[in-house]
């Protein structure tokens, strides 16, 4: 099965930013090295800029988005913006298309950040980057913004409130795939509230109706999402997925097809794992999605229980058409 891959989330900014002689052009140190990337058929690649939630996230968050930069310009060969232009060109053009976009607004404003030093950073990288793929509010845990997925209780603060203002209509949606389910709820009545022009997708999340975990979308935040012209991609992490059975990669891809053909795709999340300090997440992957090398062999597992049509869209096509019409 050798159709075009987009995929809407990697962490290899945060990985070349973090690690001591880090390379992106090494498959063994990790999954979505550009090797991989290229031996997997990957044509689009969203590349997050990922923090955490301390003093040092808005210089971290700058750090990744010049990261980003001197990969367009140094790695040439390799890549090139992902953009309006590239959906012109996408199949005359060998190279990867990268996008940069925002895990965990704490690297837009720490906590003590004031709003000018927020608005001064957020400009900033988009200047820097470019266009951005999305935003996420939060990661895991809480931040000014609001509460993230491993949070009880906390929903969307009034800085939150305040950052959603600030990104409308600048064409860069809004990532449920790390809020709290407060705060995805409370995301979409802020941007119904006020008619917002913020679109809302899932950037690396399963369902929660096949794996009962707090990382995963409930079939109503997903249905939502796809009311709203919205896409979801599904992510390759064993505890994401059922931590026993290799084959519920599959189960979730159908459910989401099931629910939209025309708006489930790949957020796989392949990061740098070898200095996770808890080991009873090893591995993060099941070897029949290990690496980004393993698309074509995806594609073909479900090859029995999807169209030609439908298997094109899941690939890239619903990607390519979600930021094409949000781009024109």
């Amino acid at each position: 099965m050798n159709f075009p891959i987009a995929d809407l989330h990697c962490d290899l900014l945060s990985f070349l930013a973090a690690v001591p002689r880090a390379d992106a052009f090494s498959k063994d140190q990790i999954a979505c090295a550009f090797p991989w990337l290229q031996e997997g058929g990957v044509k689009m690649q969203v590349m997050a800029i990922y923090t955490n939630v301390d003093a040092s996230s808005m210089k971290m968050a700058g750090k990744q988005a010049k990261i980003f930069y001197d990969l367009l310009r140094k790695e040439e060969k390799t890549v090139r913006k992902f953009d309006a232009e590239f959906l012109k060109s996408e199949t005359s053009d060998e190279r990867i298309g990268i996008i940069a976009s925002v895990e965990n607004a704490a690297g837009l404003g720490t906590e003590k950040a004031t709003w000018p030093e927020i608005y001064k950073q957020f400009d900033s990288m988009l200047t820097t980057v470019g266009q951005l793929a999305y935003i996420s509010l939060t990661h895991h845990t809480e931040n000014r913004f609001g509460g993230g997925n491993y949070v009880e209780g906390v929903g969307l603060k009034e800085d939150g409130k305040r950052l959603l203002d600030y990104m409308a209509g600048k064409k860069i949606p809004i990532d449920l795939s790390h809020t709290s389910d407060l705060l995805a709820e409370g995301i979409l009545n802020h941007i119904d509230r006020h008619n917002l022009p913020i679109p809302v997708i899932a950037s690396h999340s399963n369902f929660r109706v096949l794996w009962n975990h707090k990382r995963n979308l409930t079939d109503e935040f997903a249905k939502e999402i796809i009311n709203r012209g919205g896409i979801i991609g599904v992510n390759f992490l064993r505890a994401f997925l059922d931590p026993e059975v290799p084959e519920r990669l599959f189960e979730h891809i159908l459910h989401g097809s099931k629910l939209s053909e025309d708006a489930i795709c790949f957020g796989a999340d392949f990061f740098y794992t070898k200095n996770f300090p808890d080991k009873s997440r090893h591995p993060f992957y099941f070897p029949l999605a290990e690496n980004a090398g393993k698309y074509p062999s995806i594609l073909e597992s479900i090859s029995q229980s999807l169209s030609g049509s439908q298997l094109r869209k899941l690939a890239s096509e619903n990607v390519f058409n979600f930021y094409q019409k949000l781009w024109s």
